[in-house]
């Protein structure tokens, strides 16, 4: 899965758009970074810029902005409602798709060491990203303020974790840290009361409510020997929520943040308050979600609804998103597009059309172009695609045939196995193409004088190697899909067991294929020990997959005989 990070940095102007637009032209300026949203507030003077990419190139806008605010905005002369200590204040990571919590702090401490050495901005890390215990909470590393700054910064306690130990009254400091993705959710209810909105609200969120003498609504509040109220927590980590009504659809609803959605996803969220409504006699109508989303969190919820019906898990993405928008309402109040509400997908939009979003007949009539590519990797490729998307077919055919209800977890978990292979062949079939067109890029390359000769060879040689490792990549991918269509062919359907074998039969071809252009491919690098190793590899991998097709093939004619 492509890794994508979200930057969410705070920067101390909310007034003067062209200093924000100065800014945010820096993001823009990265190529692959997206951004997605700018909210200015004037009584804050603030704004808060949201921007999506790589890791890599993520990194380098968070930099250029940071970089351009330290230019453009004077602390010395800021004011505003917000806790705030520096021109950028703060500057989130948080992981979106393929990439963990951990592999984020590293890019926040990168992030943060740069900032420090090359602007010389004093730089604190918090929340996941803090170096020590007692720097996790924003509020505490924030505490003083701007106003409190050079006290701060003179204390040894406060030294920071990266940059001068320095006030600097232009910029001030910035925090920078990694966090979970933060989800803003509301969910609609069949009531027009804010109160009974707000009973709900403090059954499912983490803080809960204030416990109370007998009545819990009128009763004495019960203090403690510091004399702050008790709070009886409620049903959710990582959740704050709070009721109200909405005058625009004239419906109450829960409007909740889900801080950390690997603790407490959206769809958890929804189920709980369903149950509290239902306890109160009120009914849940629906849900929206407010901003993005990244699309591991609604495909969860698909499988998740899915799993409730003891239904297979096995099936594309575009129905696990159609599962979870109709089983939480997403659409009730205006249509839920995936395209502009799932980050992944609102990112794909710059990035031009491959081979893989052709349809089929366009796909043929450019395989037969006089274009070299699409070729006989690709190819390969898709027919092993098409051969594993066979084989999680039956798997799902299976999951709910009827008689077999108690089978269909069995069958669910073969589907999801079938549904990961047909998705990696599928990547790879541009994959393929890109590998081919980096080959005759480098050959491109100038080769005038010695040193241009020696980068041409080393990249010539780096891309050749590239282009064999992708069908290698194709066969080990493929022969996988064996395991899929001989447990298909063994236990699945029998109305469906020639399905299987035309699958193991797809994968076959398409290892074959793979293998005819690891070999011509390797032609001009078949010393190189990288090489060497594929070759023997694949040739053993080859001779398998023969014996596994026969295999697959023999129990599906043994299913026609008896």
């Amino acid at each position: 899965m492509k890794q994508v990070i979200e930057c969410v940095p705070n920067f101390s102007e909310g007034e003067d758009m062209e200093v924000i637009r100065r800014i945010t032209d820096q993001i823009e300026s990265v190529e692959g970074v997206k951004l997605l949203d700018v909210d200015p507030g004037r009584a804050t003077n603030r704004t808060v810029v949201t921007f999506v990419g790589s890791p890599e190139q993520v990194m380098e806008a968070a930099f250029q902005a940071v970089k351009m605010a330290s230019e453009i905005i004077d602390m010395s002369r800021h004011s505003g409602e917000h806790p705030r200590f520096g021109a950028t204040d703060v500057c989130p990571l948080v992981p979106v798709s393929g990439i963990s919590m951990e592999e984020t702090v590293k890019y926040a401490h990168q992030l943060a060491e740069r900032i420090g050495s090359e602007i010389g901005i004093p730089v604190y890390c918090y929340e996941n990203a803090a170096l020590s215990e007692k720097r996790k909470n924003l509020a505490t590393v924030r505490s003083g303020e701007y106003e409190g700054l050079k006290e701060k910064l003179a204390n040894p306690e406060w030294k920071p974790d990266f940059g001068p130990a320095e006030f600097v009254p232009r910029t001030g400091a910035i925090a920078v840290g990694a966090r979970d993705f933060l989800v803003a959710y509301n969910i609609n209810l069949n009531t027009t009361s804010t109160r009974r909105a707000n009973g709900i609200a403090f059954d499912v969120r983490e803080r809960g409510r204030t416990k109370r003498e007998g009545d819990p609504i009128t009763g004495k509040i019960v203090k403690n020997s510091d004399g702050k109220p008790v709070m009886i927590p409620g049903s959710l980590k990582e959740v704050k929520a709070i009721g109200w009504f909405i005058k625009e659809y004239g419906v109450a609803q829960i409007s909740m943040n889900l801080t950390n959605i690997s603790v407490t996803p959206v769809h958890v969220a929804f189920d709980e308050v369903c149950k509290s409504a239902d306890s109160r006699g009120i009914r849940v109508t629906g849900s929206e979600l407010v901003g993005l989303v990244p699309l591991n969190a609604m495909l969860e919820a698909g499988r998740y609804f899915l799993k409730k019906q003891k239904r297979s898990t096995g099936v594309s993405d575009s129905e696990l998103i159609k599962i979870a928008v109709k089983s939480m309402g997403l659409d009730e109040l205006g249509p839920f597009d995936p395209h502009e509400k799932i980050i992944e997908y609102q990112l794909k939009k710059g990035e031009g059309k491959g081979l893989v979003d052709m349809t089929l007949a366009a796909f043929m009539e450019e395989t037969a172009s006089e274009s070299p590519t699409p070729g006989g990797g690709s190819v390969s490729a898709y027919m092993g695609a098409v051969g594993a998307a066979l084989a999680t077919m039956v798997a799902n055919l299976s999951s709910h045939k009827r008689g077999w209800d108690d089978r269909w977890e069995e069958f669910s978990e073969w589907a999801e196995r079938g549904k990961a292979i047909q998705e990696r062949l599928l990547q790879l079939v541009d994959e393929d193409t890109r590998a081919f067109n980096d080959i005759m890029a480098a050959f491109g390359l100038p080769k005038k004088s010695a040193g241009e000769q020696e980068t041409r060879k080393a990249a010539i040689e780096a891309a050749t190697l590239h282009a064999i490792e992708v069908p290698f990549d194709v066969m080990n991918m493929a022969y996988a899909g064996f395991e899929v269509a001989g447990a298909m062919a063994e236990t699945g359907n029998p109305n469906s067991v020639s399905d299987a074998g035309v699958g193991a039969l797809a994968l076959h071809a398409c290892i074959e294929g793979a293998w005819l252009n690891v070999k011509i491919n390797a032609i001009d690098l078949n010393e190189h020990p990288e090489v060497v190793r594929m070759l023997q590899e694949g040739e053993e991998l080859r001779h398998r997959a023969s014996s596994r097709k026969s295999a697959v093939i023999d129990l599906v004619n043994q299913k026609f005989i008896s």
